[in-house]
């Protein structure tokens, strides 16, 4: 999740563990703690594929986090040893910020390496979009409240009370993911598809309307499914470019990456570039992480032992909109196949481009 949804969890939940003893101050500890695993994102891993696939990683293990709760603890008791509460209310404290933080990231698309060293598939229950704001506003306006007014008398149950509304919002995502899945795979079904794979998440800002992605082969279907349709999802199938995959046989970086995503991935012959796609994050069309894995040299593609980020187009405010509409206008049809054909175009070539050369519209 984004940080300011992360600050004011942590802040939440130590204004209604310690608000009692503690104060506001409870509230600026608790957002400091809230955010700490996510300062991995300074360390530089060697290439763009590496910054990926590291990040969620040691600092957002249940095991580190439950040492460094355990630290903390004995640290703040060394300084503060005659405070109020008991030692145990302030590791409950510090350990339940510290492990909300991944649990909170694995619902959503990117994948945390919960049980880091071990290296199982990052979790990514993907149920709520990174930044989602009928979770983050209970837990927000609470903090507001804490700040302006206390955590004693009627405000020390704010952030237990946000706290309960916004965890109930959470598992109603669930809700929402289970009733888009079985809606597509009743559609295969009928259809007679058999899926290698299927990839569900929610458009972005809302857990209304649900993008899911089916593998199948070298196609891929996408479809969207909202609580309000009448009828079945229309499949729209595409090509992922798989032949592109073997020449990548032998790379480690894409090896990690398709371990990362568990093969959620696209391949496009840009120019003389092979990109990747991890296609489950972001929107139809707009993917943040692309990946400039090879280029095309004398007929031989040669592949970059240093992995590059490649230009993705800015989130479009006219596809967010059309998105929203979809929402409430079942019957809307939504131009898939042309938003996802941006992605295998020329001209990002010529933005790659200009971003090597220094231009300020990159």
């Amino acid at each position: 999740m984004d940080s300011i949804t992360q600050a004011v969890l942590g802040a939440s939940i130590q204004g209604a563990l310690l608000g009692r003893w503690q104060g506001r101050k409870a509230l600026l500890y608790g957002a400091m703690l809230g955010t700490l695993p996510d300062l991995d994102v300074i360390i530089d891993y060697g290439d763009a594929v590496a910054n990926m696939t590291q990040h969620r990683g040691f600092s957002h293990s249940l095991f580190v986090l439950f040492g460094v709760a355990l630290l903390l603890t004995w640290l703040v008791r060394r300084v503060y040893p005659h405070q109020g509460y008991s030692t145990q209310r302030l590791f409950a404290t510090v350990a339940l910020i510290l492990l909300t933080h991944p649990l909170l990231d694995s619902f959503t698309s990117y994948g945390t390496q919960l049980f880091w060293p071990l290296m199982p598939t990052p979790t990514a229950w993907s149920s709520i979009f990174i930044i989602d704001p009928l979770y983050t506003v209970p837990l927000l306006i609470a903090v507001l409240l804490g700040l302006a007014f206390g955590l004693r008398d009627k405000m020390a149950k704010a952030p237990l009370i946000a706290l309960a509304l916004s965890t109930l919002y959470l598992g109603s995502t669930l809700a929402g993911k289970s009733m888009a899945e079985q809606r597509v795979e009743a559609q295969l079904a009928r259809q007679g598809i058999q899926a290698e794979a299927l990839f569900s998440t929610p458009t972005p800002l809302n857990s209304l309307l649900w993008r899911v992605i089916v593998l199948d082969g070298e196609d891929y279907h996408e479809t969207l499914v909202g609580w309000l349709d009448p009828q079945p999802p229309r499949l729209t199938r595409l090509s992922r470019g798989t032949e592109l995959a073997e020449v990548l046989a032998d790379s480690a970086a894409h090896q990690r990456l398709a371990w990362f995503t568990d093969g959620v991935l696209r391949y496009d012959q840009i120019g003389e570039h092979l990109v990747v796609t991890d296609i489950r994050l972001g929107m139809t069309g707009v993917h943040p992480f692309r990946f400039d894995f090879a280029r095309k040299q004398n007929g031989e593609w040669q592949i970059h032992e240093q992995i590059d980020r490649w230009p993705s187009p800015l989130t479009d405010l006219q596809h967010l909109q059309v998105l929203w509409r979809r929402i409430w206008q079942p019957d809307l049809q939504v131009p898939l196949a042309a938003w996802a054909s941006e992605l295998g175009k020329p001209q990002l070539s010529a933005a790659r481009q200009a971003c090597a050369a220094g231009h300020d519209d990159c």
